[in-house]
């Protein structure tokens, strides 16, 4: 699906409310656009409805405006260098990048994971940069965020709807 046709997907679902859809499809945009800066913004945004100021911080993370509590967020959340690289999901070289401060971001990244693990590491080869990486750190998590508990709570009772209605009419069909 082309870029613009998924971008008024994901505002047409977010003003119907299905906000995981939303961040779903923006998921899918910047893996498939690692270097569009917009597109981590939006997402962003995104995780801010949820309440989640660490992916909050990661998504904004190359940007010269984010905001310094969900960039302390992230790093925490991501507490190595080779976590931030794979959280970022950055897959060209710094040079791809929009802005002088993303590749700034980038570059400084990638320095620190390559002194941390003693070799160099590429943004193409994520193998460079795991190695290792699963033994000496966890994977990162937090604590439920009540956005996170609406958004859930939200889906059960879309789905709860969905199954009651699809009962009623096999019942309707028998009767």
């Amino acid at each position: 699906m082309p870029l613009r046709e998924t971008l008024a997907r994901v505002d047409v679902d977010l003003a119907a409310g299905r906000v995981p859809v939303a961040r779903q499809r923006l998921r899918g945009l910047v893996s498939s656009f690692p270097y569009d800066l917009t597109l981590r913004r939006r997402l962003a945004e995104v995780y801010r409805l949820y309440g989640d100021s660490a992916e909050a911080g990661r998504w904004m993370y190359l940007e010269e405006d984010r905001n310094a509590d969900e960039t302390a967020a992230f790093e925490a959340r991501y507490g190595s260098p080779g976590w931030r690289m794979k959280a970022l999901a950055w897959r060209d070289p710094e040079a791809m990048a929009a802005t002088s401060f993303a590749k700034r971001q980038l570059v400084a990244v990638r320095t620190a994971c390559a002194e941390e693990l003693g070799h160099p590491v590429g943004w193409d080869d994520p193998a460079s940069y795991k190695d290792g990486l699963e033994e000496k750190y966890e994977a990162p998590s937090e604590p439920w965020t009540v956005g996170g508990v609406l958004a859930g709570v939200g889906c059960l009772v879309g789905v709860l709807a969905f199954v009651a209605i699809w009962v009623n009419g096999v019942v309707a069909l028998f009767d």
